[in-house]
């Protein structure tokens, strides 16, 4: 089985969405002095679909959510043109591969969140091979099914706010998440409506249920530290991303302080970021997300090195590419799940793209045996429906082994493609070959690919 074709394509949501009012949630943002709404800045209405295509009829379905439209291009100049090919079970080596071709650039941020897409879309490859679901391939069932915790709850009117609460303590769900509204440039007024907040759900739900907090990066070390005394009272499971993720030495200190569990790594990356963060004592709970961290080949192996630390994995995102690994864990007690609304800051739009996420029922998924792979599938009417796209085959670029040209978007032609690099014109750049150990790893008399490339 070889990988033949990659295809990439932005789904961007054209309908109606839920205004974000102001302090809608704490944000990096609100340090600053600007007029718009912060939240804007880190909403998800688009959406990277990833699919990867093998000789033998195989179709893998990877996705990633930040910077879609930056993210496709580092998959179409720089990851596809190494991939195609190889044998998709050469996970490993196909990891390691992307990362080293694109270290320079790609050991955070956009950069893996495109190895993410592509990753998760090799292991939905293995699955459907195996027939298996991808949960076996990482060691089988660790649970009957998933608890899961109910992930929404925004700043809104402290009525609508409690409604909601109970509205999902009905539904059976055993935990729940809100989110603040207000940080540092708020005061001590705005402390006590950050405080208003938790008492609002804490009161509707009892102490039965856990309830989790988050500041999504909004907080600085010292307002975090102030507000830990006036969260304590209400028991919270966890605070969430109380300061920005390269300050470890943050993390570390407000954990120390034994007050709140702390949590965080939404936006860490690799291994060897959650290395840093667990040598550095800094997080109660791991919250990778697979389709961030570096896809299922790193997320099952920081799942490991968690459980080593005796520090519990909760991914961030319900989605099934983290299901699936929370699943096969021991040390993964619960994942997080967005319930089904109207589309807002955006994590909902992946119920709209994909066919397949399981809904909570009770308080939990679960994951069918008979479903091979990850077990989803893209809705393609949906999309014709609620999404543009404009999509653009490329002709194959050149019948030179494992290469193909990318060059802002541009076709390929002869003059261009020259084995060894991507997309520079010929005669001004040298052409650099493949080492030895790569060239005898790649199929003998491969020519060329074929990309799909979708414009917004």
């Amino acid at each position: 089985m070889r990988i033949k074709e990659i295809r990439t394509r932005v789904a961007r949501w054209k309908g109606k969405a839920v205004p974000l009012p102001p302090h809608f949630c704490t944000n990096p943002m609100d340090l600053l002095a600007l007029p718009a709404v912060s939240m804007r800045t880190f909403t998800f209405h688009s959406w990277l679909i990833v699919e990867v295509f093998t000789d033998d009829g195989h179709v893998g379905i990877g996705n990633a959510a930040l910077a879609p439209e930056a993210t496709k291009q580092v998959i179409d100049c720089y990851l596809q043109p190494i991939l195609i090919g190889f044998d998709p079970w050469d996970t490993e080596f196909l990891w390691q591969h992307m990362y080293r071709k694109t270290m320079a650039f790609g050991r955070k941020g956009i950069g893996m969140a495109a190895m993410s897409a592509v990753d998760i879309a090799l292991w939905d490859i293995l699955g459907k091979s195996a027939k298996q679901p991808v949960y076996r391939l990482l060691g089988g069932k660790m649970k009957p099914r998933i608890p899961v915790y109910a992930s929404r709850l925004y700043n809104i009117e402290l009525g609508k706010l409690a409604a909601e609460a109970e509205g999902y303590k009905e539904d059976g769900f055993k935990a729940m998440k809100l989110r603040f509204g207000w940080g540092p440039v708020d005061n001590a007024a705005g402390m006590q409506r950050n405080i208003d907040l938790v008492r609002t759900v804490r009161e509707v739900v009892g102490n039965d249920i856990d309830v989790m907090a988050d500041a999504y990066m909004g907080w600085t070390l010292d307002y975090a530290k102030r507000m830990l005394p006036l969260l304590e009272p209400f028991h919270l499971r966890w605070l969430e991303e109380p300061v920005v993720p390269d300050d470890i030495r943050g993390y570390a200190e407000l954990k120390s302080c034994g007050r709140i569990p702390i949590a965080g790594g939404e936006h860490e990356y690799t291994l060897f970021g959650f290395r840093d963060l667990l040598d550095a004592q800094a997080v109660d709970y791991v919250q990778f997300d697979t389709n961030r961290v570096g896809g299922i080949s790193q997320a099952r192996k920081i799942a490991a090195l968690a459980e080593a630390h005796y520090v519990p994995v909760i991914p961030h995102a319900g989605q099934m590419h983290n299901y699936h690994v929370v699943m096969s864990s021991l040390n993964a007690p619960m994942a997080e799940y967005f319930p089904v609304v109207d589309v807002e800051v955006g994590n909902e739009l992946f119920w709209y793209i994909f066919n397949g996420e399981p809904r909570a029922k009770d308080g939990f998924v679960d994951l069918e045996e008979n479903l091979p792979g990850l077990g989803l599938t893209i809705n393609e009417e949906a999309l014709k429906q609620s999404s543009k796209l404009s999509n653009e085959h490329a002709p194959p670029s050149t019948k030179k082994r494992g290469y193909s040209a990318c060059r802002s978007g541009a076709r390929a032609s002869p003059a261009t493609a020259c084995r060894g690099f991507v997309g520079l014109p010929a005669g001004k750049h040298r052409c650099r070959r493949r080492s030895k150990a790569v060239r005898d790893r790649a199929p003998k008399g491969h020519a060329g690919t074929l990309g799909l490339r979708s414009h917004l």
